[in-house]
């Protein structure tokens, strides 16, 4: 697939009009408050300070973004910004020459360049010179920017310079005799600075944050570091994977019915041949033997089977047969068990009506066994038998085909079976507070600005409601949609501000933590509650 038809296949499949991760995209502003104060410090200091600004950080740190605010910020009638870009011309010829190129100025030097400043300054402009890429400079192309900086008596340009850490080291080895530059490092995006990032990118193309999970933007954020252009690229390849993945799961059903119709035709003609081999195998037509009619059905309850050989699973034996047939047990012939399902969702043995979950010791199933015909095993046949060959069973008592046991069929006894549904109903119902109930009005009756700390996020409310009775104190939990399905989120505590929040999350236990909390606002809790009702 090339990939341009990759491209429109990942936008065709999540409906987004752009690609919201692209390195540039047109119109796309995002300024979390930690920038504000550097895009604030920079105007400050361009007004105020003759020295030459140093913005650093790793490469995908926000450089460019930075540099695009600055400009867009600054007043288009006082303030000519000129950009120019060190990549691929870092020295001083060819600074100078987009410098003097922006300024319609003839010569290329750094005279001719200040004489322009200084008739700029005249009519009440100032020059703001920012140089991308700034890392590539080389010796002379950083002295040729120090000459502009330190400018003239009647004006000067402020110089901003966007560049990898590795500039300062530069800077540093000019051997500077006085103080000539100022240096503002760059730091990465919180955890929900990351997800306001995600969430900005995804709108802007036409979808929301829905997208994301809550584990999967704590991965992005982790494997990205904060970082805004790591997590454009780890962003997307988790979409792309999930768009593979969802598209596999599709197609492979898909695969087994679509067998040609002469293969189909083959099968059928195997499939009939070995009906009638069957059919005309020697013993087939045999009167059965007195007292073992050849369908003959026998109800036994599950449990009271004496245990073989074969696992455990109770046998029965049928007269002219010789062989034991292994009794189908709850786990081999009923495709659904809620008695393991629930007590692995949390130790619980009764279904959610408080009634007995089938199987259990309650209510014990019963199963119908069909006995072969007498004569089938023991003909010539290459046929395999249709049950794994066991020992056999030492109790012959089992022995229910020849003559009907009405006492064995009888005792499953349902009467105790309902006083048990009575005595078990209320315990069920009693658990789970309703201040902690979801999409209850806890959160509701809480300040917007307040935090509270995710814990994590489940399918099924029973898992919620048995963590937060595990946990207790300040857990809780509310009731979300996702993608068309109830997600129940488990929260802890409520905070006046981040700060206390994010140290909460420190003191939590180490197996809580291992799921990566993280600190949000009560507001966007309001606001997804909202949305569910």
């Amino acid at each position: 697939m090339t990939s341009l038809h990759a491209d429109e296949a990942f936008l065709g499949h999540y409906q987004l009009s752009h690609d919201p991760f692209a390195p540039r995209v047109p119109g796309f502003k995002f300024f979390p408050a930690q920038r504000k104060p550097v895009l604030g410090q920079l105007h400050h200091l361009a007004r105020y300070s003759q020295l030459l600004l140093v913005v650093t950080g790793p490469e995908g740190s926000g450089k460019t973004l930075l540099r695009q605010a600055l400009v867009a910020s600054t007043n288009k009638q006082s303030v000519q910004s000129v950009v120019v870009s060190a990549r691929g011309a870092g020295d001083a010829a060819g600074v100078l020459r987009q410098v003097a190129q922006a300024l319609n100025v003839a010569h290329a030097d750094a005279d001719a360049i200040l004489a322009q400043v200084v008739q700029l300054a005249l009519t009440g402009q100032e020059v703001y010179l920012l140089v991308d890429d700034a890392e590539q400079l080389d010796e002379s192309g950083l002295e040729a920017l120090m000459i502009l900086a330190a400018g003239a008596p009647e004006g000067r340009p402020h110089v901003f310079l966007f560049g990898e850490t590795s500039l300062i080291a530069q800077l540093e080895a000019l051997h500077l005799e006085e103080e000539r530059f100022h240096v503002i490092e760059l730091q990465p995006y919180t955890e929900e600075e990351t997800r306001e990032y995600l969430e900005q990118r995804l709108e802007g193309a036409g979808r929301g944050i829905e997208l994301f999970t809550a584990d999967q933007i704590s991965d992005i954020h982790e494997s990205s570091e904060g970082w805004p252009g790591s997590i454009n690229q780890v962003a997307r390849d988790a979409m792309i994977e999930a768009m593979i993945a969802s598209r596999s799961a599709v197609k492979r059903p898909k695969m087994g019915f679509n067998m040609p119709k002469k293969h189909v035709l083959a099968i059928s003609a195997v499939v009939v041949v070995a009906v009638a081999a069957a059919w005309l195998m020697p013993g087939r037509n045999k009167a059965p033997t007195a007292g073992a009619p050849a369908n003959e059905q026998a109800q036994l309850p599950l449990g009271q089977g004496q245990p073989t050989a074969n696992g455990g699973a109770p046998a029965v034996e049928f007269a002219g047969n010789t062989q034991p047939m292994p009794l189908p047990l709850v786990g081999n012939s009923q495709p659904v068990m809620r008695g393991p399902l629930a007590e692995a969702a949390g130790g619980i043995t009764e279904g959610d009506d408080g009634v007995p979950v089938e199987g259990s010791s309650a209510t014990p199933p019963t199963v119908t066994t069909t006995a072969p015909p007498v004569g089938v095993p023991a003909g010539p046949a290459p046929t395999p038998a249709p049950a794994p060959v066991a020992k056999p069973t030492p109790a012959p008592t089992q022995v229910a085909v020849a003559k009907p046991a009405p006492a064995p069929v009888a005792k499953p006894a349902p009467a105790p079976a309902k006083p048990a549904v009575a005595a078990t109903a209320k315990p069920v119902e009693k658990p789970a507070p309703a201040a902690k109930a979801a999409g209850g009005t806890w959160y509701a009756g809480q300040a917007p600005g307040n935090y509270v700390v995710q814990i994590l996020g489940t399918s099924s409310e029973a898992t919620a409601q048995s963590f937060v009775k595990e946990q207790g104190g300040e857990y809780r939990y509310f009731k979300k949609v996702l993608n068309g399905k109830p997600l129940y989120v488990i929260t802890y505590g409520n905070f006046a501000n981040r700060d206390a929040a994010v140290s909460a999350i420190k003191a939590l236990p180490a197996k809580v933590q291992a799921g990566k909390p993280w600190p949000r606002t009560v507001a966007s809790v309001q606001q997804e509650l909202a949305t569910t009702r």
